[in-house]
């Protein structure tokens, strides 16, 4: 059956665009290497290697991550895009091994090049389309909150990048006739490739571990503070605690302690919750779900309570304070 769902659908489409440019891309890299023989230039087609390796995995990923929750996967599957990105980071570790290996036999052996000018123009060419597609990705796997996307996107700009240092480097090498210098730009690439693999497995493995994201407690907090400033009357809610967030590939699952009036009978307790939820999400714009636990007051806010029809308050409001970080992630409600 067809997935109906166009954000999923665009998903699909970038990263096959992904797929087929960077197999393009390896082409026009892999001709250069073999018309010059240049250790820079073959570091360069080992990094497109990678990117057309990870490009058809991340296909794959973005596939599964787009189904909908099911019985055995209660939270989704989104957490398949943390596990493309840590491959691909992987992937591109182990290029950089690769090439630091080659470019040091490279050095004792001696280097040869040949036919550089054709060969460098082959290699900025492909260079140029990897800039185009680096942004593309990026810009889409951002506004789509797709993981895989963003992260296939800083590995083809970071090769787009590493093409140009690449350039600047053999264009030293013709004009000084110093053909040793290219295994030293290939290492050069190299401790670059190595950087951003090293950054996406770890992204990724704090993802994986729900390691806390500042990228979704800020703006929830923010939002739960200007919810708050509107008062009780409108929405029945006095403060929160216990705010935790963990996201699943785009999805995020929150949940979160609301402390309400206890003299509010539970069903109106409720609905006031769940108008108060439905806000929080339109006003983050969270793609996910939000599920709240109810908190009696116990008379323990009534300083910071806007409730000023409370029946049961038992010290008169000092001051409506701002919602912060630490407050709103305590883990049990102040004595």
């Amino acid at each position: 059956m067809a997935n109906t769902d166009p954000a999923q659908r665009e998903r699909v489409r970038a990263i096959s665009v992904s797929l087929a440019g960077g197999t393009v891309i390896l082409g026009l890299k892999a001709a250069a290497y073999y018309l010059t023989g240049s250790m820079a230039l073959q570091s360069d087609a080992l990094e497109s290697i990678v990117n057309v390796v990870a490009a058809a995995f991340g296909l794959g990923a973005v596939i599964f991550a787009g189904q909908p929750a099911d019985k055995d996967h209660p939270y989704g599957h989104g957490k398949m895009e943390y596990f493309a990105a840590a491959f691909e980071g992987g992937l591109i570790s182990l290029a950089a091994l690769i090439i630091f290996y080659e470019s040091t036999m490279a050095l004792i052996r001696g280097v040869e090049l040949r036919a550089l000018g054709l060969g460098m123009a082959l290699n900025i060419g492909a260079g140029a389309l990897n800039g185009l597609l680096g942004w593309y990705l990026l810009s889409t796997g951002r506004r789509l909150k797709s993981k895989t996307l963003e992260a296939d996107g800083h590995h083809v700009l970071s090769d787009f990048y590493t093409t140009l240092g690449i350039f600047a480097g053999l264009l030293l090498v013709s004009a000084t006739g110093w053909s040793r210098l290219d295994p030293f730009v290939a290492m050069a690439v190299g401790v670059l490739l190595g950087r951003t693999g090293f950054r996406l497995v770890r992204e990724s493995a704090a993802a994986l571990l729900d390691e806390e994201d500042s990228q979704i407690i800020d703006p929830l907090v923010a939002g739960l503070d200007g919810l708050l400033k509107r008062g009780v009357s409108e929405t029945g809610v006095i403060t929160v605690h216990g705010l935790r967030a963990m996201r699943s590939g785009r999805y995020t699952h929150v949940d979160i302690h609301l402390v309400v009036p206890e003299y509010l009978p539970v069903s109106e307790a409720h609905d006031d919750t769940e108008r108060f939820e439905n806000k929080l999400i339109a006003a983050v714009g969270l793609e996910g779900e939000l599920h709240a636990h109810l908190d009696p007051c116990r008379r323990k806010y009534c300083a910071v309570c806007t409730d000023h029809d409370c029946p049961i308050r038992a010290e008169p409001l000092k001051a409506a304070v701002s919602l912060t970080k630490e407050e709103a992630t305590l883990a049990e409600p102040i004595e």
